[in-house]
């Protein structure tokens, strides 16, 4: 399964730049809300309720559901789960599909919890680590009466392993099959299935039909992991298979855990219950992550500063960036940008190249975020507030399906307490109200030396909220009670009660250059761009092709289906670009623009462009030969294999 970019990296919110040219939100667009998909995952999610026949007995009673309440015969045992993990040697495995890398960086493919170890929320403490240590796993077997490969009765341990029928996954499964048996006598049985069926809406996973079951989470950086781990998340046919915890986990401690850490917006509060949740994760062994898949990033061997991070894009510190005896880099796309208009162009490559024309206001890395052109990043006490307040019939809320609504009887919320509760239309009710204030360094102008100014923001909120924008989502517009913008430097956000961001100490609404004159040809040439209606930006040519930047660089022409040109912007408030010129050079596939690094003809190919296939293989071999730098990344999707803990 191809990962999705924009579900990895724009999935930080409003984040990626505060004053972003004709950007809505900060860093982005408000179009980009994680927390409306609380798991980003590459599975797909249960689709639409299945309606299930009921069994009435003659007192009406309904009969109960016993589906799924008989514990495995062999997973049902802790000890068996910890006995197939100290069984597996991960490296291995890692070592079958990346053949290429050295052992250091293999090592750092590794995964121990559901969390990268340099992700904010990790335990890397306290957690029950499973080196490969196969004589410790045949001791737990024979303490769960399974000794060379045989129970008591003499059946065989034999179990069923389903995933994708992708050649990656059945190149680690082959070798996986052979390390079960081989250091502990277990027997597989592999069911490599097409993806519409493993992740299909009435089928595989969706309705817990394995017993091993292999395939990979896309991680992000706020962790979220209720639909994943909490008790009342099993899908089940009485709940219609809603829940995306397929193991069948319920481990009260942890299942409380998750809860609290994502119903309250203390960072600390969640860092201290997210693991306890890997703990008992870790303990009951209901999950064996195995690694995080591989990405790379290639450049010139003499290009400086050259740093990608697997949660931001590779040009975060662009500006930094120094090459001996050249004042232009050129950077490899096999893809061209729709438009510059990232409010509805949200391609991994329009957002890198977009970004170049941003001054950042926060930036992503290691799985945390970082104030850069914000003065802090706001905290609840300082910056923000999340008050309890009391509401009535007709007070607009934020329902637990994340819509904005007047409330009613009937209208399911979550109060202060962090429960989910169905008004009764009479009822006290008392709901979370979240303030938050922005304030950004003084000092940013527009590139023709314009300060960004209060009226550009409150054109930024304007436009990115407005209906006819051409946005594929309103939701943060939606939970936005008011917005205002107090200062040249200062916006305040209010939300309705029951809006709970919990990342909301990121950014709200960017700017766009109220005062730029359209000089392209039509209806709008000699006005202002705050005169343009917001359903014709997507189409100008000064907002989706040639916007104003405040970054480190400015767009000077684009030849489409060619290459697009930037120089240094003169006016950026940072630190002065060392390399004067950036050119964004097209090429038909993978193939051809690592042919053209290796030539000398570019000096970056990119995570977007690289990614994780063949070609990585070609440019680490080449970096080995001294030709070109290579950064290998852990990017944040990995892969596991989950143990149904019933049977039907």
């Amino acid at each position: 399964m191809k990962k999705q970019h924009i579900l990895r990296r724009a999935a930080i919110l409003f984040v990626a730049a505060v004053v972003a040219p004709m950007i809505a939100a900060c860093g982005g667009s408000a179009a980009t809300e994680p927390q409306v998909i609380r798991e980003t995952v590459v599975v797909k999610e249960t689709s639409a309720p299945i309606v299930e026949t009921v069994v009435v007995k003659e007192e009406v009673e309904v009969a109960k559901d016993t589906s799924f309440t008989t514990p495995h015969p062999i997973l049902g045992d802790v000890k068996v789960r910890q006995a197939i993990a100290h069984c597996v040697n991960r490296p291995e495995l890692i070592k079958s599909v990346y053949p290429f890398l050295t052992d250091e960086q293999q090592q750092g493919l590794l995964m121990d919890t559901f969390l990268p170890k340099s992700h904010w929320a990790a335990n890397n403490t306290s957690i029950v680590s499973y080196p490969f240590d196969p004589e410790k796993g045949m001791a737990l077997l024979k303490e769960a009466g399974w000794e060379e490969g045989f129970n008591a009765d003499g059946l065989p341990l034999f179990l069923k392993f389903t995933t994708t029928n992708a050649a990656f996954r059945q190149t680690w499964a082959t070798v996986l099959e052979q390390q079960l048996k081989d250091n502990c006598g277990i027997a597989i049985s592999r069911t490599h299935a097409p993806g519409s069926w493993w992740f299909g809406d009435t089928t595989g996973l969706s309705r817990r039909d394995f017993e091993l079951g292999a395939f990979a989470w896309v991680g992000q950086t706020d962790p979220g992991g209720i639909s994943l781990y909490a008790c009342n998340q099993i899908p089940l046919p009485s709940n219609n298979w809603e829940g995306q915890n397929y193991m069948g986990w319920c481990n009260e401690t942890a299942s409380k855990a998750i809860i609290a850490a994502n119903n309250t917006l203390d960072k600390a509060e969640r860092v201290k219950q997210y693991a306890i949740v890997q703990e008992e994760f870790t303990k009951d062994m209901v999950s064996l992550p195995l690694f995080n898949r591989l990405e790379a990033a290639a450049a010139n061997k003499n290009l400086k500063n050259f740093k990608p991070n697997p949660t931001e894009y590779y040009t975060w510190n662009v500006e930094e960036w120094e090459l001996a005896g050249k004042d232009t880099v050129v950077l490899a796309f096999t893809q061209e940008p729709a438009s510059l208009y990232t409010l509805v162009e949200s391609a991994a490559v329009a957002t890198t190249a977009a970004g170049l024309l941003s001054a950042r206001g926060v930036t992503s890395l290691d799985y945390d975020y970082q104030a850069v052109g914000m003065t802090k990043l706001p905290s609840i006490g300082d910056g923000a507030t999340n008050e309890d307040v009391e509401v009535k019939a007709g007070d607009m809320v934020w329902t637990t399906s994340g819509e904005a609504v007047a409330l009613a009887e009937g209208v399911e919320v979550t109060n202060a307490a962090g429960e989910t509760v169905v008004w009764d239309g009479s009822s006290a009710l008392t709901m979370k109200k979240l303030t938050v204030s922005f304030e950004m360094k003084p000092g940013m102008k527009w590139q023709d030396g314009i300060p960004v100014s209060k009226a550009d923001y409150e054109l930024g909120y304007k436009v990115s909220c407005d209906p006819e924008s051409g946005a594929t989502t309103f939701t943060f517009c939606d939970s936005v009670a008011t917005f205002t913008q107090e200062s040249d430097t200062k916006q305040t956000l209010v939300f309705h009660p029951g809006v709970q961001w919990p990342t909301f100490y990121t950014g709200g609404f960017g700017a766009s250059p109220a005062h730029q004159v359209i000089e392209s040809d039509g209806p709008y040439k000699g006005k202002k761009l705050a005169e343009v209606p917001a359903k014709d930006w997507p189409t100008l040519p000064e907002v989706a092709e040639k916007p104003l930047s405040t970054g480190p660089y400015k767009i000077v022409s684009w030849e489409k289906g060619q290459k697009m040109v930037f120089e240094a912007n003169e006016n950026y408030y940072g630190n002065a670009p060392k390399i004067k010129n950036l050119v964004i050079q097209f090429y038909e596939d993978t193939n051809a623009a690592v042919a053209a690094l290796l030539t000398g003809n570019v000096d970056v190919v990119g995570t977007e462009t690289l990614g994780a296939g063949a070609e990585v293989e070609t440019v680490v071999k080449a970096a080995e030969e001294g030709k070109l730098q290579v950064q290998t990344l852990a990017s944040p999707t990995w892969e596991h294999i989950d143990f149904n803990l019933f049977i039907k």
